[in-house]
């Protein structure tokens, strides 16, 4: 089979003032956890990526992903990595809109302070123009949910719903078979001010992209750790430890 080339996006440029004081002197992606730090647990979780792809990350750091290159110099030299920076936190697809260069074809969005266990090898095969990777919580309105219908496929994604119904999280986790499309809608986005405090969030981008007649479904995943708080933090720390990755 010939190979192409899948596209990750992980924006990193936030200042992880939720991390502090672990994030005074270094980026929220090199707090170590269980004797590693979350950086590489996120790259590793991309193992099952199918053979045919070849994958590309790009980074879009911030003031001190310098550290982050460094990081990546040594310890991973063999990744293929673009770097770009996002000089005003503007939000997720402000994020993604820096790297528009970089962004063809298909391509997975990840946040780094956000880790899953899933078995990404059926993207080899995928048809949908996108996914969101999604969790079952008990209280979803510190989340964004997913709207599925009967045909389990995505029809909108509310960001922290007041309503305890729908407790389908979306975990941060999105594949878009097509990243120009995604940028489309992302372009869209800006020139009509879709923001919330001042961000232009990933989920409105989404949104529209819906409203076009893209097809989205949900992949369920098997574990979702969080690492973008102390609390977090801990809790993820006692599972990998426990679980000895």
């Amino acid at each position: 089979m010939s190979s192409k080339t899948l596209k990750i996006a992980v924006p990193m440029a936030g200042l992880g003032t939720r991390m502090r004081p672990h994030t005074w002197s270094k980026p929220k992606p090199l707090v170590s956890i269980a004797g590693r730090t979350v950086l590489d647990y996120v790259l590793e979780q991309f193992n099952t990526v199918p053979d045919t792809m070849d994958i590309e990350y790009i980074f879009i750091i911030g003031p001190q992903g310098e550290q982050v290159k460094e990081y990546m110099e040594e310890h991973h030299p063999e990744k293929k990595v673009h770097y770009v920076l996002q000089a005003e936190m503007r939000g997720q697809s402000d994020a993604l809109y820096q790297a528009r260069e970089y962004l063809t074809g298909p391509m997975i969005m990840a946040f780094s302070d956000t880790l899953v266990e899933t078995d990404f090898s059926f993207l080899a095969g995928e048809t949908a123009d996108g996914i969101a990777w999604v969790k079952e919580v008990s209280d979803p309105r510190r989340f964004g949910v997913a709207i599925v219908n009967a045909e389990n496929q995505i029809t909108g994604l509310i960001e922290k719903p007041q309503k305890m119904s729908n407790n389908l999280v979306v975990v941060g986790f999105y594949y878009f078979r097509s990243a120009e499309r995604l940028l489309s809608a992302i372009e869209q986005q800006m020139q009509r001010q879709i923001t919330l405090k001042n961000e232009f969030f990933l989920a409105d981008a989404i949104n529209i992209m819906l409203e076009d007649g893209a097809r989205m479904r949900p992949e369920k995943v098997d574990v979702w750790l969080d690492a973008g708080t102390p609390d977090t933090v801990l809790e993820t720390n006692r599972y990998l430890l426990e679980h000895s990755r």
